[in-house]
């Protein structure tokens, strides 16, 4: 199959049953996009297919091909070096751990995308599907807001 991952093309083998988040991390060694509960309650692999927020291990490799898939290693860079929603998440504390976090900041790069200036309440709605164990959402909450402003300003 082909897969256009981060801009990139690859050209690979993959079995029928195998999930696109097998495929990023296995085959292309992409291991930022994350291997939770791997049946769509955690939202920690959470990666952009034609810019929509999808659960990667939900999704066969195979129903990816033609389409542009982003993961959290392929975020656009800004002149700090992240993403304005991975730095974000740094300055308002979004992120403990970290494992929940690639999951959540590409939501959050999904809804700014859509929708640059979301309300709290559209915010809690597109990380609904996102879990974290560690800060208690609100700082997630208050990261994306940093985010949606930041880029409204430029």
């Amino acid at each position: 199959m082909e897969l256009d991952v981060n801009g990139q093309k690859y050209s690979l083998e993959v079995s029928s049953w195998e999930s696109l988040n097998t495929v990023i991390r296995e085959h292309l060694g992409l291991i930022g996009t994350k291997r939770g509960c791997e049946t769509g309650g955690c939202g920690s692999c959470t990666v952009l297919v034609d810019g929509q927020a999808v659960y990667s291990c939900m999704m066969y490799a195979l129903q990816a091909a033609g389409k542009k898939v982003t993961t959290i290693e392929g975020l656009e860079r800004t002149s700090s070096g992240l993403d304005s929603v991975q730095k974000s998440f740094m300055e308002a504390g979004g992120l403990q751990c970290g494992f929940c976090t690639p999951g959540f900041i590409m939501s959050a790069r999904a809804l700014i995308d859509s929708n640059p200036r979301p309300s709290e309440e559209e915010i809690k709605d597109a990380i609904v599907g996102n879990l974290c164990r560690c800060t208690g959402y609100k700082k997630i909450v208050d990261s994306i807001k940093l985010a949606a402003l930041a880029e409204s300003k430029t």
